[in-house]
């Protein structure tokens, strides 16, 4: 049997489980659904985030702090399997190279579609960005909302985690303070 069909056999035996009926009009393709909205959410697995940056890496004389704020993300808790919402923020100071812009928000979608706890995502991209494009320093913070403290166990609704990663000359505190003031700054344009 292959992983599509083992898959979608597991989903209907926990709609089973909870006293579903799996035959009824509304739930005869759910296990497929969920399959594919799993593929998605879980795409994560089948890049590398290396290969993403080395995509596009460019020789550069700027030495002055590169950040991309609000990225958007979402991914799921390993724990329950429920959503994580939130926005990354991820900097770093060039020494003879940049990065592409646009595959920064794709890095971090390649971690985010993995099952995931915050703390280790955060370290994770801190962790590629440095190793690819060796920078002078890189700081990584990530904000979140974390459905499984919203919608079970402690009921906290719009409670938001903060994490953080620095590395480099981030963990002098001018260069820290620099990107925490720009990433807290709400006088950026809204395009």
């Amino acid at each position: 049997m292959d992983k599509e069909k083992r898959f979608e056999k597991a989903v209907r035996e926990m709609l089973e489980i909870i006293g579903e009926d799996v035959n009824r009009e509304g739930l005869i393709k759910t296990p497929n659904r969920v399959y594919k909205a799993f593929e998605f959410l879980t795409q994560g697995y089948k890049k590398d985030p290396k290969e993403v940056l080395n995509e596009a890496l460019f020789e550069s004389t700027n030495d002055e702090m590169v950040i991309v704020r609000d990225i958007e993300f979402y991914s799921m808790c390993e724990h329950h399997l429920l959503p994580i919402i939130g926005r990354a923020h991820v900097a770093y100071i060039p020494d003879g190279k940049v990065v592409g812009l646009s595959k920064i928000p794709r890095m971090v979608d390649v971690f985010a579609r993995r099952l995931q706890i915050q703390e280790q995502m955060t370290e994770q991209i801190a962790d590629a960005l440095a190793e690819v494009i060796k920078p002078k320093g890189v700081g990584v913070v990530i904000q979140a909302r974390h459905m499984c403290m919203e919608m079970r166990g402690v009921e906290k609704v719009n409670s938001t985690t903060t994490t953080s990663a620095l590395r480099g000359m981030f963990l002098e505190e001018k260069t820290r303070n620099e990107f925490f003031n720009i990433i807290n700054s709400h006088q950026f344009v809204r395009f």
